[in-house]
């Protein structure tokens, strides 16, 4: 027996999957209260700290799920589960820290403009003028990452659940969808990182 066939004879744990779900959306909804609440309230840096590295770090964490991902749709393809779930695992690590950083720093920070050439926070018409042309890009890559990554976090979980209780049918067909969502997600934002970069 494969490794892939050993792993879909398991049963599944229905009872452990009803508890994680309920759990999934809580921390969903979470973690949208939490990033509703970060570009309302800024907290000030205590003096001589400042987090002008994170965006960086950021565009990093975000590649790196990238990777992982694109490596556990390989390994899974290769009937490979074990090295599947690892890599699942560090896409998860990288998406888990960068959430971390990411409140951390939006909840200190003010946002960035794209276009704000002279870093005062505001946008002028020559600022915007300027920009023009790669600006409705920008826009729509922005627009799109982050609403995808808002729509697609509790259905990631929820796919994470069902393979962590050997439910693996919903698994494989939650993922069909998901995945492309995530490594979206994970690969857009180092592009935004990249058109705002100019202007950090």
């Amino acid at each position: 027996m494969s490794e892939i066939e050993e792993f879909r004879a398991r049963s599944g744990d229905e009872a452990l999957a009803k508890k994680l779900n309920r759990l999934a959306w809580v921390i969903s909804a979470a973690v949208l209260g939490l990033v509703v609440m970060m570009q309302r309230i800024k907290f000030p840096l205590p003096e001589g700290v400042e987090l002008s590295y994170l965006p960086g770090f950021h565009a990093l964490l975000n590649l790196g799920a990238a990777v992982f991902l694109i490596l556990a749709l390989w390994a899974i393809k290769a009937g490979n589960v074990t090295l599947h779930r690892k890599m699942i695992y560090a896409a998860f690590a990288c998406s888990f820290v960068f959430l971390l950083s990411y409140v951390v720093y939006h909840i200190t920070t003010p946002a960035t403009l794209f276009g704000d050439a002279n870093q005062d926070g505001l946008l002028t018409s020559e600022e915007r003028e300027a920009v023009s042309g790669t600006r409705p890009y920008y826009l729509f890559i922005l627009i799109s990452h982050i609403g995808l990554a808002a729509l697609s976090f509790p259905f990631i979980l929820l796919t994470f659940v069902q393979a962590f209780t050997n439910h693996f049918f919903r698994h494989r067909k939650l993922a069909k969808r998901v995945f492309p969502v995530w490594l979206y997600v994970a690969v857009t934002g180092p592009v935004v990182y990249l058109f705002l970069q100019p202007y950090y």
